[in-house]
């Protein structure tokens, strides 16, 4: 067996209910839960009651998964399941910057609601929205978004996938350009144009907050949404810039491979950066949090 890595998902699967049984069932994240409500009142009832448009709030989107992400690493954590390498699908870097231990969970949490908050704000400020293409390549949706003056490619998310973000006035059309090349553009449950210059506002305010923390050096092997690489600069320029920047997960989830991870947990609410290794690389190990006694059957054995 190769190395373990956990990755940290982004918005998009987030569900009423979500950490719940986690919760339930586990003193240790129930500490998380507890230690995320003392920070923001109500954490807690939003993700396990709150309601599904409640939860598109990208301000309430984004604490809630932060929570329910740092209540499973620490279940996975006490049971003996430690990651020799951490990556995090946008708001899901500050996950891992925590459990790298860049800066602690408190302020891991602090960062994550005031990052929540001023991408909001920006996206209040524009009406735009999200959509993954599919069955086009990386060339065939660069190309179609030149076309437009406000729709960027903005996720690289694995072969045959790509995040655009826009307008919402020209998405319609670029969807049927789409279309026309055979491909698809499914709309995403976010409300805004994440990792795109719409939320170059919110990157340099976030700058700003970030200029207050104290950057530890990381324990585990980091890696950046930006590049796509270990980090190795700046932390806190890679953290704002991460904001108004493509997320490069294909390439992130290339050089962990080849750095040794074969087994793979994502730790979030779904599946979707699962079924995005599985394309990247199908030979790899999986899971899912959910699948938490597979998890400590297969892997507590081999540690």
């Amino acid at each position: 067996m190769g190395k373990i890595a956990f990755v940290f998902s982004g918005q998009g699967d987030q569900y009423p209910g979500m950490g719940k049984e986690l919760a339930a069932e586990y003193a240790g994240a129930r500490q998380v839960f507890q230690m995320c409500d003392r920070i923001r009142p109500g954490t807690s009832k939003q993700c396990f009651s709150g309601e599904e448009e409640e939860l598109k709030e990208t301000k309430n989107t984004q604490p809630c998964l932060f929570a329910m992400e740092l209540a499973g690493t620490r279940v996975l954590k006490e049971a003996g399941i430690k990651p020799a390498a951490v990556a995090g699908f946008s708001l899901g870097e500050l996950v891992a910057c925590t459990v790298a231990g860049i800066f602690d969970e408190e302020t891991g949490f602090r960062l994550v609601c005031k990052r929540g908050e001023l991408m909001q704000q920006a996206a209040e400020k524009q009406d735009t929205a999200m959509a993954a293409v599919v069955k086009l390549s990386r060339e065939e949706v660069e190309n179609l978004c030149e076309r437009f003056t406000d729709v960027y490619p903005v996720n690289y998310n694995c072969p045959g996938q790509i995040t655009v973000a826009g307008l919402s006035i020209q998405m319609p059309e670029f969807s049927a350009q789409v279309k026309a090349l055979k491909g698809r553009a499914l709309p995403l449950k976010v409300k805004g144009a994440f990792h795109s210059p719409f939320m170059k506002e919110a990157s340099l305010a976030f700058s700003q907050e970030l200029e207050e923390i104290e950057f530890h050096k990381s324990e585990l092997v980091l890696y950046s949404n930006v590049t796509g690489n270990p980090y190795s600069e700046d932390g806190k320029e890679l953290l704002s810039q991460q904001i108004c920047s493509p997320v490069q997960w294909e390439s992130t989830i290339l050089h962990m491979i080849s750095s040794g991870i074969d087994t793979f947990i994502e730790i979030g609410p779904g599946k979707t950066l699962t079924n995005m290794i599985r394309k990247i690389a199908p030979k790899v190990k999986t899971y899912t949090i959910s699948e938490l006694p597979v998890i400590l059957a297969e892997l507590e054995s081999k540690l």
